[in-house]
């Protein structure tokens, strides 16, 4: 079968940890002989983050432009009833284009489907379908022809399932509709991959699939991109100057990214030893701002860590929250109120950034509780950051599994003082950082490459074929 044409579908446009997945290990898989098209959704213009051709640059890409039905909700019409309507989300939020999907209607759906039914016939039909995430695209492949499909679950789809299972229902009027559709796509794949043993678990206990059907196969890690460099104190400093002072893009609550302002003196008060010079060790977070990756909880955690620190104390990095969305909260309105100071918002950059921003931290600190995995986890400890994780999802695989040869730290989920600890005892050593951090690298390189997790996927896709 080499050789093989694999259609690697995502319903969204590039964003988040499974654009991520389907840029890396298309690219991977690619490098073993198969041809990958990528189906999926696309926003903005050529060069921006979110367009798809710039996005997954390298694969063949057939997308389904959203800009019209984004612009649709800014004139205030409805998004989902664009001629290429906007497409939903698993997160239930205010104000945004991309409604929850069980909160949409049978007219929304099928028009969703017909789209992505339209997109598929017209790319042709492959070998295998390679399918990421639950959604309607699922009812679309099954639509236009019988070929052998693998659906890679990564998490969020699973969350959804089980806010409807826990009373979805009572906020959203098409919960039971939903919860259907996702259970019938479930069931009708050839195989699932999910990416934690945590969601394996979840996947059995929500869509009453075999075991027998269901991979345990990790998101991995280019491990050339992300690797150890080690930055001299003032290529790090002009680093933290371009991304604060010189191009801030931290947002507030109205979303508008550049709101969050700082200054030369900022930067150097809270980075640098007034008596040496030298930089501070620095905290660094990298993800969205949704409820189960717990920032506010992390915000006062740090509060606790500046008064037991004493005068200096290392700053905290807040990295990512795109630009208007978030749950709860809003971090950077937590760290006003509360006035703690020493709490810096970089924005979303691109991941080309983020691999140079994990070498210029000491510490990644992500308390999420029941994270459906951890790429960003996976991405800091290739650059030989060690982690600080919470007992819950996808971190328990691979923080601390190995007691000879600690990588990080793990805490209690929702332990705002367990959480403190860590990050004092972390940053009050650093031969405790660089000794974690060096095993932290060594477990990606054997276990994590993007080469390493292509060649499971491969070897399903075999099975399936042959």
């Amino acid at each position: 079968m080499d050789g093989r044409r694999i259609v690697m579908t995502l319903a969204f446009y590039p964003r988040g940890g499974s654009a991520q997945v389907v840029r890396y290990l298309g690219g991977a898989l690619e490098t073993l002989g198969r041809t990958v098209t990528v189906c999926c959704g696309s926003l903005g213009p050529p060069g921006s983050s979110a367009h798809a051709a710039t996005f997954f640059a390298g694969l063949d890409v057939q997308a389904l432009d959203f800009t019209e039905a984004a612009a649709w909700f800014d004139q205030g019409r409805d998004p989902m009833a664009a001629p290429v309507p906007f497409p939903p989300s698993f997160e239930d939020r205010p104000d945004v284009p991309d409604r929850v999907f069980a909160s949409l209607d049978d007219d929304v759906y099928r028009r969703q489907v017909a789209v992505w039914q339209s997109l598929l016939e017209r790319v042709g039909l492959p070998d295998l379908y390679h399918i990421n995430h639950l959604t309607h695209v699922n009812d679309a492949v099954s639509a236009v022809g019988a070929r052998p499909t693998v659906v890679h679950l990564h998490g969020t789809e699973l969350k959804m399932l089980a806010k409807i299972r826990l009373g979805g229902g009572e906020r959203w009027k098409h919960a039971a509709e939903w919860d259907q559709r996702l259970v019938r796509a479930g069931r009708r794949a050839d195989r699932l991959v999910v990416i934690s043993p945590t969601d394996r678990q979840l996947t059995i206990d929500l869509l009453g699939v075999a075991p027998s059907l269901i991979e345990v196969v990790p998101n991995g890690v280019d491990v050339t991109r992300f690797a150890p460099v080690h930055l001299t104190r003032s290529e790090r400093l002009v680093q933290w100057r371009q991304w604060l002072v010189d191009e801030p893009r931290g947002w507030d609550e109205n979303g508008q990214p550049g709101t969050i302002r700082y200054s030369d003196n900022e930067l150097e008060r809270h980075f640098l030893d007034p008596k040496t010079g030298e930089l501070l060790p620095v905290l660094l977070f990298v993800g969205r701002f949704l409820n189960f990756k717990r920032v506010p909880l992390l915000v006062r955690a740090y509060a606790a860590v500046r008064e037991a620190l004493g005068p200096c104390p290392p700053p905290l990095v807040i990295w990512g929250g795109y630009p208007g969305e978030w749950e709860g909260e809003h971090p950077h309105t937590v760290a006003t109120t509360m006035g703690v100071d020493g709490v810096f918002f970089v924005g979303w950059r691109g991941h080309e950034d983020l691999a140079v921003g994990f070498n210029c931290a000491d510490i990644f600190v992500a308390p999420s509780v029941d994270e459906p995995f951890g790429q960003v986890y996976l991405e800091a400890m290739a650059c030989e950051l060690p982690v600080i994780a919470t007992d819950s999802g996808g971190p328990q695989s691979f923080v601390n599994t190995d007691p000879a040869r600690p990588n990080g730290w793990r805490v209690s989920p929702d332990n705002e003082t367990e959480l403190a600890d860590a990050i004092v005892e972390a940053a009050s050593s650093e031969s405790t950082r660089l000794e974690r951090g060096r095993n932290a690298r060594q477990l990606i390189e054997s276990q994590y490459d993007w080469r390493h997790i292509a060649r499971q996927i491969d070897r399903i896709h075999d099975d399936l074929l042959t």
